[in-house]
Protein backbone atom coordinates (compact mmCIF):
# COMPACT_ATOMS: atom_id res chain seq x y z
CA UNK A 1 0.00 0.00 0.00
CA UNK A 2 1.47 3.29 -1.10
CA UNK A 3 2.18 5.85 1.62
CA UNK A 4 0.96 9.44 1.18
CA UNK A 5 3.68 12.08 1.27
CA UNK A 6 3.94 14.00 4.59
CA UNK A 7 2.93 17.27 2.95
CA UNK A 8 -0.30 15.68 1.68
CA UNK A 9 -1.08 14.38 5.17
CA UNK A 10 -0.38 17.85 6.63
CA UNK A 11 -2.55 19.53 4.03
CA UNK A 12 -5.40 17.12 4.77
CA UNK A 13 -5.13 17.86 8.50
CA UNK A 14 -5.12 21.62 7.82
CA UNK A 15 -8.16 21.34 5.59
CA UNK A 16 -10.01 19.33 8.24
CA UNK A 17 -9.10 21.93 10.88
CA UNK A 18 -10.38 24.73 8.64
CA UNK A 19 -13.66 22.89 8.06
CA UNK A 20 -14.12 22.38 11.79
CA UNK A 21 -13.42 26.05 12.43
CA UNK A 22 -16.01 27.06 9.82
CA UNK A 23 -18.60 24.81 11.43
CA UNK A 24 -17.83 26.19 14.89
CA UNK A 25 -18.17 29.72 13.53
CA UNK A 26 -21.56 28.88 12.02
CA UNK A 27 -22.66 27.35 15.33
CA UNK A 28 -21.51 30.43 17.24
CA UNK A 29 -23.38 32.77 14.87
CA UNK A 30 -26.55 30.67 15.13
CA UNK A 31 -26.35 30.68 18.93
CA UNK A 32 -25.74 34.44 18.99
CA UNK A 33 -28.73 35.11 16.73
CA UNK A 34 -30.92 32.77 18.78
CA UNK A 35 -29.88 34.46 22.05
CA UNK A 36 -30.51 37.92 20.62
CA UNK A 37 -33.95 36.81 19.38
CA UNK A 38 -34.78 35.30 22.78
CA UNK A 39 -34.03 38.51 24.67
CA UNK A 40 -35.34 41.05 22.13
CA UNK A 41 -36.92 43.87 24.17
CA UNK A 42 -39.90 44.22 21.84
CA UNK A 43 -42.05 45.55 24.68
CA UNK A 44 -39.61 48.44 25.27
CA UNK A 45 -40.78 51.67 23.61
CA UNK A 46 -37.23 53.09 23.38
CA UNK A 47 -36.04 50.01 21.50
CA UNK A 48 -38.99 50.08 19.09
CA UNK A 49 -38.56 53.83 18.52
CA UNK A 50 -34.85 53.32 17.80
CA UNK A 51 -35.71 50.74 15.13
CA UNK A 52 -38.11 53.21 13.54
CA UNK A 53 -35.47 55.96 13.64
CA UNK A 54 -32.87 53.69 12.03
CA UNK A 55 -35.27 52.89 9.18
CA UNK A 56 -36.18 56.58 8.87
CA UNK A 57 -32.50 57.50 8.60
CA UNK A 58 -31.97 54.78 6.00
CA UNK A 59 -34.93 56.06 3.95
CA UNK A 60 -33.72 59.66 4.22
CA UNK A 61 -30.18 58.64 3.24
CA UNK A 62 -31.45 56.70 0.22
CA UNK A 63 -33.62 59.59 -0.94
CA UNK A 64 -31.17 62.43 -0.30
CA UNK A 65 -27.71 60.99 -0.87
CA UNK A 66 -27.53 57.86 -3.00
CA UNK A 67 -28.61 59.22 -6.39
CA UNK A 68 -27.08 62.70 -6.20
CA UNK A 69 -24.01 62.01 -4.04
CA UNK A 70 -22.91 58.40 -4.19
CA UNK A 71 -23.78 57.52 -7.78
CA UNK A 72 -21.74 60.45 -9.23
CA UNK A 73 -18.94 59.62 -6.77
CA UNK A 74 -18.89 55.98 -7.93
CA UNK A 75 -18.59 57.08 -11.56
CA UNK A 76 -15.80 59.52 -10.69
CA UNK A 77 -13.96 56.82 -8.73
CA UNK A 78 -14.36 54.42 -11.64
CA UNK A 79 -13.05 57.06 -14.03
CA UNK A 80 -10.03 57.71 -11.80
CA UNK A 81 -9.31 53.99 -11.73
CA UNK A 82 -9.53 53.60 -15.50
CA UNK A 83 -8.51 56.90 -17.09
CA UNK A 84 -6.23 58.77 -14.69
CA UNK A 85 -2.60 58.12 -15.49
CA UNK A 86 -1.04 56.00 -12.77
CA UNK A 87 2.22 57.76 -13.45
CA UNK A 88 0.61 61.12 -12.60
CA UNK A 89 -0.85 59.75 -9.37
CA UNK A 90 2.51 58.25 -8.38
CA UNK A 91 4.29 61.49 -9.28
CA UNK A 92 2.11 63.81 -7.18
CA UNK A 93 0.54 61.55 -4.54
CA UNK A 94 2.59 58.34 -4.56
CA UNK A 95 4.74 57.06 -1.66
CA UNK A 96 7.85 58.52 -3.29
CA UNK A 97 6.35 61.91 -4.15
CA UNK A 98 7.79 65.09 -2.63
CA UNK A 99 5.92 65.75 0.61
CA UNK A 100 5.82 69.52 0.01
CA UNK A 101 3.80 68.79 -3.13
CA UNK A 102 1.82 65.65 -2.22
CA UNK A 103 0.06 66.93 0.91
CA UNK A 104 -1.03 70.34 -0.42
CA UNK A 105 -2.28 68.66 -3.61
CA UNK A 106 -4.25 66.10 -1.58
CA UNK A 107 -5.71 68.75 0.73
CA UNK A 108 -6.69 71.08 -2.11
CA UNK A 109 -8.16 68.21 -4.15
CA UNK A 110 -10.37 67.25 -1.23
CA UNK A 111 -11.33 70.82 -0.40
CA UNK A 112 -12.92 71.67 -3.75
CA UNK A 113 -15.38 68.76 -3.53
CA UNK A 114 -17.48 69.91 -0.53
CA UNK A 115 -18.76 66.36 0.06
CA UNK A 116 -19.86 64.44 3.15
CA UNK A 117 -17.90 61.72 4.95
CA UNK A 118 -19.55 58.98 2.87
CA UNK A 119 -19.42 60.59 -0.58
CA UNK A 120 -15.65 61.06 -0.32
CA UNK A 121 -15.10 57.30 0.17
CA UNK A 122 -15.31 56.13 -3.47
CA UNK A 123 -12.93 58.92 -4.47
CA UNK A 124 -10.50 57.96 -1.69
CA UNK A 125 -10.69 54.31 -2.75
CA UNK A 126 -10.05 55.32 -6.35
CA UNK A 127 -6.85 57.28 -5.74
CA UNK A 128 -5.61 54.71 -3.19
CA UNK A 129 -6.12 51.90 -5.70
CA UNK A 130 -4.31 53.96 -8.33
CA UNK A 131 -1.17 54.12 -6.21
CA UNK A 132 -1.51 57.20 -4.00
CA UNK A 133 0.61 57.00 -0.85
CA UNK A 134 -1.16 56.36 2.45
CA UNK A 135 -0.27 59.82 3.78
CA UNK A 136 -1.62 61.90 0.86
CA UNK A 137 -4.61 59.55 0.47
CA UNK A 138 -5.67 59.99 4.11
CA UNK A 139 -5.03 63.73 3.89
CA UNK A 140 -7.50 63.74 0.97
CA UNK A 141 -9.90 61.50 2.94
CA UNK A 142 -10.02 63.97 5.84
CA UNK A 143 -9.96 67.20 3.84
CA UNK A 144 -12.88 66.33 1.53
CA UNK A 145 -15.67 66.58 4.12
CA UNK A 146 -13.79 68.61 6.77
CA UNK A 147 -12.51 71.57 4.71
CA UNK A 148 -15.87 72.37 3.19
CA UNK A 149 -15.85 76.00 2.06
CA UNK A 150 -19.64 76.35 2.20
CA UNK A 151 -19.83 74.79 5.66
CA UNK A 152 -17.03 76.97 7.03
CA UNK A 153 -18.70 80.15 5.72
CA UNK A 154 -22.04 79.13 7.25
CA UNK A 155 -20.33 78.16 10.52
CA UNK A 156 -18.90 81.66 10.80
CA UNK A 157 -22.22 83.23 9.87
CA UNK A 158 -24.47 81.15 12.14
CA UNK A 159 -22.21 80.09 15.02
CA UNK A 160 -19.82 83.03 15.10
CA UNK A 161 -16.69 84.21 13.31
CA UNK A 162 -14.35 82.78 15.97
CA UNK A 163 -15.75 79.26 15.63
CA UNK A 164 -15.73 79.50 11.83
CA UNK A 165 -12.07 80.58 11.70
CA UNK A 166 -11.06 77.95 14.26
CA UNK A 167 -12.80 75.27 12.20
CA UNK A 168 -11.08 76.36 8.98
CA UNK A 169 -7.61 76.57 10.53
CA UNK A 170 -7.99 73.32 12.46
CA UNK A 171 -9.28 71.33 9.49
CA UNK A 172 -6.51 72.55 7.13
CA UNK A 173 -3.84 71.75 9.72
CA UNK A 174 -5.36 68.38 10.58
CA UNK A 175 -5.43 67.17 6.97
CA UNK A 176 -1.65 67.55 6.71
CA UNK A 177 -0.83 66.38 10.25
CA UNK A 178 -2.99 63.25 9.92
CA UNK A 179 -1.52 62.41 6.51
CA UNK A 180 2.07 62.86 7.73
CA UNK A 181 1.36 60.84 10.90
CA UNK A 182 -0.22 57.98 8.91
CA UNK A 183 2.79 57.90 6.59
CA UNK A 184 5.24 57.88 9.50
CA UNK A 185 3.41 55.19 11.51
CA UNK A 186 3.11 52.85 8.54
CA UNK A 187 6.32 53.90 6.78
CA UNK A 188 7.65 50.32 6.49
CA UNK A 189 4.50 49.08 4.79
CA UNK A 190 4.53 52.12 2.53
CA UNK A 191 8.16 51.48 1.63
CA UNK A 192 7.35 47.86 0.76
CA UNK A 193 4.37 48.99 -1.30
CA UNK A 194 6.47 51.55 -3.17
CA UNK A 195 9.15 48.93 -3.88
CA UNK A 196 6.62 46.43 -5.26
CA UNK A 197 5.93 45.93 -8.95
CA UNK A 198 3.69 48.53 -10.56
CA UNK A 199 1.60 47.46 -13.53
CA UNK A 200 0.98 50.45 -15.71
CA UNK A 201 -2.20 50.27 -17.80
CA UNK A 202 -2.13 50.97 -21.47
CA UNK A 203 -2.51 54.65 -22.23
CA UNK A 204 -5.36 55.45 -24.59
CA UNK A 205 -4.29 57.26 -27.72
CA UNK A 206 -6.16 59.88 -29.66
CA UNK A 207 -7.50 61.90 -26.72
CA UNK A 208 -5.82 65.08 -25.52
CA UNK A 209 -5.20 65.89 -21.87
CA UNK A 210 -7.62 68.82 -21.99
CA UNK A 211 -10.38 66.48 -23.19
CA UNK A 212 -9.89 64.26 -20.13
CA UNK A 213 -9.92 67.46 -18.08
CA UNK A 214 -13.29 68.48 -19.51
CA UNK A 215 -14.65 64.97 -18.82
CA UNK A 216 -13.59 65.02 -15.15
CA UNK A 217 -14.65 68.64 -14.66
CA UNK A 218 -18.13 67.78 -15.92
CA UNK A 219 -18.48 64.92 -13.42
CA UNK A 220 -17.13 67.01 -10.54
CA UNK A 221 -19.47 69.84 -11.50
CA UNK A 222 -22.47 67.50 -11.32
CA UNK A 223 -21.37 66.18 -7.91
CA UNK A 224 -20.74 69.64 -6.44
CA UNK A 225 -23.68 71.64 -7.76
CA UNK A 226 -26.37 68.94 -7.60
CA UNK A 227 -25.64 68.77 -3.86
CA UNK A 228 -25.27 72.51 -3.27
CA UNK A 229 -26.99 73.14 0.06
CA UNK A 230 -29.32 75.99 0.91
CA UNK A 231 -27.56 78.68 2.98
CA UNK A 232 -30.72 79.42 4.97
CA UNK A 233 -33.78 81.59 4.79
CA UNK A 234 -33.27 85.28 4.21
CA UNK A 235 -29.84 84.88 2.66
CA UNK A 236 -29.51 86.64 -0.71
CA UNK A 237 -25.74 86.35 -1.19
CA UNK A 238 -23.61 84.35 -3.60
CA UNK A 239 -24.35 80.97 -1.96
CA UNK A 240 -28.09 81.57 -2.22
CA UNK A 241 -27.81 82.62 -5.88
CA UNK A 242 -25.88 79.48 -6.77
CA UNK A 243 -28.43 77.37 -4.89
CA UNK A 244 -31.29 78.89 -6.87
CA UNK A 245 -29.49 77.98 -10.12
CA UNK A 246 -28.10 74.60 -9.01
CA UNK A 247 -30.21 72.47 -11.36
CA UNK A 248 -29.46 74.64 -14.39
CA UNK A 249 -25.74 74.49 -13.62
CA UNK A 250 -25.88 70.74 -12.97
CA UNK A 251 -27.80 70.21 -16.22
CA UNK A 252 -25.12 72.14 -18.09
CA UNK A 253 -22.39 69.91 -16.66
CA UNK A 254 -24.47 66.81 -17.49
CA UNK A 255 -24.78 67.95 -21.11
CA UNK A 256 -21.03 68.58 -21.20
CA UNK A 257 -20.38 65.08 -19.84
CA UNK A 258 -22.68 63.54 -22.44
CA UNK A 259 -20.94 65.41 -25.23
CA UNK A 260 -17.44 64.41 -24.07
CA UNK A 261 -18.42 60.74 -23.72
CA UNK A 262 -20.05 60.72 -27.16
CA UNK A 263 -17.21 62.49 -28.96
CA UNK A 264 -13.98 61.36 -27.32
CA UNK A 265 -14.38 57.87 -25.82
CA UNK A 266 -14.37 54.42 -27.38
CA UNK A 267 -16.93 51.76 -26.52
CA UNK A 268 -14.38 49.52 -24.80
CA UNK A 269 -13.24 52.41 -22.59
CA UNK A 270 -16.81 53.12 -21.52
CA UNK A 271 -17.34 49.45 -20.67
CA UNK A 272 -14.20 49.51 -18.50
CA UNK A 273 -15.45 52.69 -16.81
CA UNK A 274 -18.83 51.10 -16.09
CA UNK A 275 -17.24 47.93 -14.71
CA UNK A 276 -14.86 49.84 -12.45
CA UNK A 277 -17.68 52.03 -11.13
CA UNK A 278 -19.77 48.94 -10.42
CA UNK A 279 -16.85 47.38 -8.52
CA UNK A 280 -16.67 50.39 -6.19
CA UNK A 281 -20.45 50.38 -5.73
CA UNK A 282 -20.45 46.68 -4.74
CA UNK A 283 -17.65 47.24 -2.26
CA UNK A 284 -18.92 50.42 -0.62
CA UNK A 285 -22.72 50.75 -0.81
CA UNK A 286 -23.75 47.69 1.30
CA UNK A 287 -21.39 48.73 4.11
CA UNK A 288 -22.65 52.31 4.01
CA UNK A 289 -26.30 51.29 4.23
CA UNK A 290 -25.58 48.88 7.09
CA UNK A 291 -23.66 51.61 8.91
CA UNK A 292 -26.51 54.09 8.43
CA UNK A 293 -28.94 51.60 10.00
CA UNK A 294 -26.69 51.11 13.03
CA UNK A 295 -26.04 54.86 13.42
CA UNK A 296 -29.78 55.59 13.30
CA UNK A 297 -30.50 52.88 15.87
CA UNK A 298 -27.88 54.24 18.28
CA UNK A 299 -28.19 58.00 17.80
CA UNK A 300 -31.55 58.68 16.15
CA UNK A 301 -32.91 59.67 12.76
CA UNK A 302 -32.92 62.78 10.56
CA UNK A 303 -35.92 64.40 12.20
CA UNK A 304 -34.29 64.67 15.61
CA UNK A 305 -35.82 61.49 17.02
CA UNK A 306 -33.84 59.62 19.65
CA UNK A 307 -32.10 56.27 19.27
CA UNK A 308 -31.24 53.94 22.14
CA UNK A 309 -28.74 56.54 23.39
CA UNK A 310 -30.82 59.43 24.78
CA UNK A 311 -29.99 62.81 23.30
CA UNK A 312 -30.21 64.37 26.78
CA UNK A 313 -27.16 62.30 27.72
CA UNK A 314 -25.20 63.80 24.84
CA UNK A 315 -26.27 67.37 25.69
CA UNK A 316 -25.38 66.91 29.37
CA UNK A 317 -21.94 65.50 28.55
CA UNK A 318 -20.67 68.39 26.42
CA UNK A 319 -21.07 71.34 28.77
CA UNK A 320 -18.02 73.30 29.91
CA UNK A 321 -14.51 72.72 28.60
CA UNK A 322 -13.24 69.67 30.45
CA UNK A 323 -11.17 66.92 28.85
CA UNK A 324 -14.13 64.57 29.19
CA UNK A 325 -16.51 67.00 27.47
CA UNK A 326 -14.17 67.53 24.52
CA UNK A 327 -13.36 63.83 24.20
CA UNK A 328 -17.04 62.90 24.35
CA UNK A 329 -17.88 65.49 21.69
CA UNK A 330 -15.13 64.12 19.43
CA UNK A 331 -16.21 60.49 19.87
CA UNK A 332 -19.92 61.29 19.47
CA UNK A 333 -19.20 63.35 16.36
CA UNK A 334 -17.06 60.57 14.92
CA UNK A 335 -19.91 58.06 15.29
CA UNK A 336 -22.75 60.29 14.06
CA UNK A 337 -23.52 60.79 10.38
CA UNK A 338 -23.68 64.42 9.22
CA UNK A 339 -24.84 65.23 5.73
CA UNK A 340 -23.15 68.30 4.27
CA UNK A 341 -24.11 71.44 6.27
CA UNK A 342 -26.46 69.61 8.69
CA UNK A 343 -23.91 69.79 11.50
CA UNK A 344 -24.48 73.56 11.79
CA UNK A 345 -28.17 73.58 12.91
CA UNK A 346 -27.47 70.56 15.15
CA UNK A 347 -24.62 72.41 16.85
CA UNK A 348 -26.69 75.58 17.11
CA UNK A 349 -29.26 73.63 19.13
CA UNK A 350 -26.58 72.04 21.32
CA UNK A 351 -24.92 75.42 21.98
CA UNK A 352 -28.27 76.87 23.00
CA UNK A 353 -28.69 73.86 25.34
CA UNK A 354 -25.42 74.67 27.11
CA UNK A 355 -22.68 73.07 25.00
CA UNK A 356 -19.24 74.61 25.49
CA UNK A 357 -17.40 76.34 22.64
CA UNK A 358 -14.46 73.88 22.94
CA UNK A 359 -16.58 70.71 22.57
CA UNK A 360 -18.44 72.45 19.71
CA UNK A 361 -15.18 72.85 17.80
CA UNK A 362 -14.15 69.29 18.67
CA UNK A 363 -17.40 67.99 17.17
CA UNK A 364 -17.00 70.19 14.08
CA UNK A 365 -13.50 68.82 13.42
CA UNK A 366 -14.33 65.15 14.03
CA UNK A 367 -17.98 64.86 13.00
CA UNK A 368 -18.14 65.84 9.32
CA UNK A 369 -14.93 63.90 8.54
CA UNK A 370 -16.02 60.64 10.18
CA UNK A 371 -19.11 58.53 10.75
CA UNK A 372 -19.86 54.93 11.59
CA UNK A 373 -20.71 54.07 7.95
CA UNK A 374 -17.54 55.88 6.86
CA UNK A 375 -15.38 53.77 9.21
CA UNK A 376 -16.79 50.49 7.90
CA UNK A 377 -15.85 51.38 4.35
CA UNK A 378 -12.41 52.75 5.25
CA UNK A 379 -11.68 49.42 6.94
CA UNK A 380 -12.55 47.54 3.74
CA UNK A 381 -10.12 49.74 1.77
CA UNK A 382 -7.05 49.94 4.02
CA UNK A 383 -7.63 47.39 6.79
CA UNK A 384 -8.55 47.44 10.47
CA UNK A 385 -5.20 48.59 11.85
CA UNK A 386 -4.87 51.66 9.64
CA UNK A 387 -8.54 52.55 10.16
CA UNK A 388 -8.17 52.46 13.95
CA UNK A 389 -5.09 54.69 13.77
CA UNK A 390 -6.80 57.15 11.39
CA UNK A 391 -9.92 57.42 13.57
CA UNK A 392 -7.81 57.76 16.73
CA UNK A 393 -5.77 60.58 15.19
CA UNK A 394 -8.92 62.49 14.23
CA UNK A 395 -10.50 62.04 17.68
CA UNK A 396 -7.35 62.92 19.64
CA UNK A 397 -6.49 65.98 17.54
CA UNK A 398 -10.10 67.21 17.69
CA UNK A 399 -10.12 66.81 21.47
CA UNK A 400 -6.87 68.77 21.84
CA UNK A 401 -8.10 71.52 19.51
CA UNK A 402 -11.35 71.78 21.47
CA UNK A 403 -9.48 72.07 24.76
CA UNK A 404 -7.21 74.83 23.41
CA UNK A 405 -10.08 76.75 21.81
CA UNK A 406 -12.22 76.48 24.93
CA UNK A 407 -9.34 77.68 27.07
CA UNK A 408 -8.70 80.68 24.78
CA UNK A 409 -12.42 81.50 24.74
CA UNK A 410 -12.70 81.61 28.54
Amino acid sequence: MAMLPCCHVAMSINEIAKLKMKERTKLFVMMAVFTAAWFLPVENSTFLNAIGESLALLKWYAQEHVLLCLVPAFFIAGAISVFVSQGAVMKYLGPGARKMIAYPVAAVSGTILAVCSCTVLPLFAGIHKRGAGLGPATAFLYSGPAINVMAIILTARVLGMELGLARAMGAMLFSVVIGVAMHFIFRREEAARAAGPVVMPAIAEGRALWQDGVYFTAMLGILIFANWGSPGTGDTGFLATVHSLKWWISGGFLALLGFSVWRWFEKDELLDWKQSSWTFAKQILPLLLAGVLVAGFLLGGPGGGAGVIPQTWIASMVGGNSLGANLFASVAGALMYFATLTEIPILEGLLNAGMGKGPALALLLAGPALSLPNMLVIRSVMGTKKTVVFVTLVVVLSTIAGLIFGWLDL
